[in-house]
């Protein structure tokens, strides 16, 4: 039986305004590169899934640079873009900037969801490594578990532990709801959680090792 629901943060139930691909996209128009716009997203996804250290939003100055080249290096690859170093670097820096004003907005199917799962009684938390923003979203939660209380990111068991501790369940009582492959679905799973993921753009079609929904309006029928 389903005790508690988890859910990621970033592109699970919010996302910046405006979004990650617009600030790429506006950023390399800016140093004179056209990034195909049509492919920004998925190429964002790759390189959230294999470099997530290097991030954008992750960037201060003096830290190590090479999460941050990696990520670049696969996202212009996903791309059909070559960039030099230097562009790179030069992207994430302005990107990073531009993200730190971005406003943090929920996803339509969001509020209807948690509502309905507190009127089923369900306790509710959100475990993330970079959780930047409220959008409202405080109300309906019993917790919030970030990486920088559990001392690890997602994918790290103990993130997922603090959860499960923090609901006062067993993994077998607990699903998660995390839109990346590595740092949600194996991250839940490697501590026995359910995992599902969300694919809101239609972009990991090759899953099929785990449930895999396109709004959270489809989470009732894995409860």
């Amino acid at each position: 039986m389903i005790k508690a629901v988890f859910f990621d943060w970033l592109d699970t139930v919010a996302h910046p305004e405006p979004d990650r691909h617009e600030l790429f996209y506006q950023v390399a128009q800016e140093l004179g590169v056209e990034l195909p716009p049509q492919r920004l997203r998925k190429g964002i996804y790759a390189a959230e899934n294999q470099a997530p250290a290097g991030a954008p939003p992750r960037w201060s100055e003096g830290k190590d640079e090479a999460p941050f080249i990696r990520y670049q290096e696969i996202l212009s690859a996903e791309v059909g873009v070559k960039l030099s170093r230097e562009v790179m670097l030069e992207i994430t820096r302005r990107v990073s900037q531009l993200a730190r004003s971005a406003t943090w907005v929920l996803y339509d199917d969001v509020l209807p969801t948690v509502k309905a799962l507190k009127q089923r009684g369900l306790i509710l938390g959100l475990i993330s490594n970079i959780y930047l923003g409220r959008a409202g979203l405080e109300t309906y939660l019993d917790f919030v578990v970030t990486s920088k209380e559990a001392g690890v990111d997602k994918p790290e068991s103990p993130i997922f532990l603090l959860a499960l501790e923090r609901a006062g369940v067993n993994a077998s009582e607990a699903v998660y709801i995390g839109d990346q492959y590595q740092t949600d679905v194996l991250g839940a799973r490697g501590v026995g959680i359910t995992p599902i993921l969300i694919d809101r753009y239609d972009l990991m079609p090759e899953v099929s090792d785990c449930p895999r929904i396109h709004s959270l309006t489809e989470l009732a029928q894995y409860l």
